[in-house]
């Protein structure tokens, strides 16, 4: 088969009619998450139950839930905390008896407030740069109210179910303009008019998210699952690492750097630092692309695409260059851990940067190859559902935009020689 004929489309990846919320992957909202139909189809074409799964960009654990209902065991690996905190909670064994007490007595607290007296108790109101800024100040009430009870929850399984549920609610409370990925402010005419139900818009997600784990832990196989803070970029290799290595990697790895992309850490940010956890403010710069590079790459399917955007743009080559710098150093860290055999699929989507467009499928293709990898094909699917900008501005002109990626590729390659 020739090269050329290894990449093709098929809509049948698309699953525009499908429901992309069963079992835990309800749980939380986040920015272009990866839909659990294709982990699904990728697992039965090439999973090995009783094997193992590495996700080296987990997110909130799209593939690492449907490894642990097909039977693989699992390693996801993320650098930003809030993701760890939510993939954790979505693949757990969590104990749905003291789950339920534990919901129980929080509902008995929230009644007793709610149609009592209505004056939410005093709590540590955490200390968070431009607090009032973000959220009225009801809305801090409850939230510290609802952050300490959590704390005081003591099984941990029981205690990450709730802060997941806790954190999409204090994004959805917030003064944040819905569906932007980035932390920009509502207007001031909608500011006086926002009077959310902070305990109601709680209790539907805990009630939903209640659901949604009882059909996981139905079906959830009896495997393993690890989710850590490993940056294979900076050389930090997953583990645990099975003997002989993992037998497939199911992935989607960030589209570009989270300055110009999608900025997962504005996404998160709020959420994390009410939770407490560490580095909510730096996620963008610690991820891949965040520290600018002058490292050049040459002979890469990328260096063309690279030196057109130079000609516009001497700061966002580098930006772009620093990204796939980043990537491929993680793919290196990657092919360290993967057995003999191994399978790897990454879901990326070819970005425009200044009207040029990257081949970032050419670019996994080439980095695994030189590790020894061969390219079995590469699948072109539409992207009807999943959580993007729908537009981008290419110039930083203002009004001037351009529509962002309405398709992606899965990269399927194999490992045929004994090299890593």
């Amino acid at each position: 088969m020739s090269a050329g004929n290894l990449k093709y489309k098929d809509e049948s990846w698309d699953f525009r009619s499908a429901n992309t919320k069963e079992y835990t992957h309800c749980f939380h909202t986040y920015p272009a998450m990866m839909i659990p139909q294709i982990a699904r189809k990728l697992l039965a074409k090439y999973g090995t139950e009783g094997g193992w799964l590495l996700d080296p960009y987990c997110g909130t654990g799209t593939s690492l839930v449907e490894a642990s209902l097909f039977g693989m065991h699992s390693v996801g690996c993320d650098i930003n905390p809030l993701v760890r905190l939510i993939a954790t909670a979505k693949t757990a064994p969590v104990c749905l008896q003291t789950l339920d007490e534990t919901l129980s007595q929080l509902n008995d607290h929230l009644f007793q407030i709610e149609f009592q007296d209505g004056k939410i108790p005093d709590a540590p109101i955490p200390n968070i740069l431009n607090l009032e800024y973000w959220f009225s100040e009801e809305v801090i009430r409850c939230l510290a109210y609802l952050r300490t009870w959590i704390n005081k929850v003591e099984d941990e399984a029981v205690r990450n179910f709730i802060l997941v549920a806790f954190s999409e609610t204090v994004r959805e409370v917030s003064y944040t303009r819905n569906g932007e990925f980035k932390l920009y402010r509502m207007p001031a005419e909608k500011i006086d008019g926002f009077k959310p139900d902070v305990f109601g818009i709680f209790g539907k997600k805990l009630s939903r998210n209640r659901h949604g784990v009882a059909a996981f832990l139905e079906k959830r196989k009896s495997v393993e699952v690890s989710v850590s803070g490993v940056n294979t970029v900076q050389g930090e290799l997953p583990m645990p690492r099975p003997l002989g290595g993992y037998d497939l990697v199911i992935t989607s790895p960030p589209y570009g750097d989270s300055h110009t992309t999608v900025a997962y850490g504005q996404f998160s940010r709020l959420a994390a630092e009410w939770i407490g956890l560490p580095n909510a403010r730096k996620i963008d710069k610690l991820a891949m692309g965040g520290q600018h590079s002058k490292e050049i790459l040459k002979d890469s399917p990328i260096s063309s695409a690279v030196d057109k955007i130079r000609l516009i743009d001497e700061k966002r080559a580098r930006e772009v260059s620093a990204f796939y710098a980043d990537l491929g150093r993680s793919i290196n860290s990657i092919a360290q851990v993967l057995s003999l055999r191994a399978t790897i699929c990454y879901v990326v989507g070819n970005r425009q940067v200044k009207g040029v467009l990257l081949p970032t499928d050419e670019f996994v293709v080439d980095a695994f190859r030189q590790r020894g990898f061969t390219h079995k094909v590469t699948i072109v699917r539409n992207i009807p559902n999943k959580r993007m900008p729908k537009k981008n501005s290419p110039s930083n002109v203002a009004g001037k935009t351009a529509t962002t990626m309405h398709e992606e590729n899965i990269v399927i390659c194999q490992r045929t020689t004994h090299t890593c």
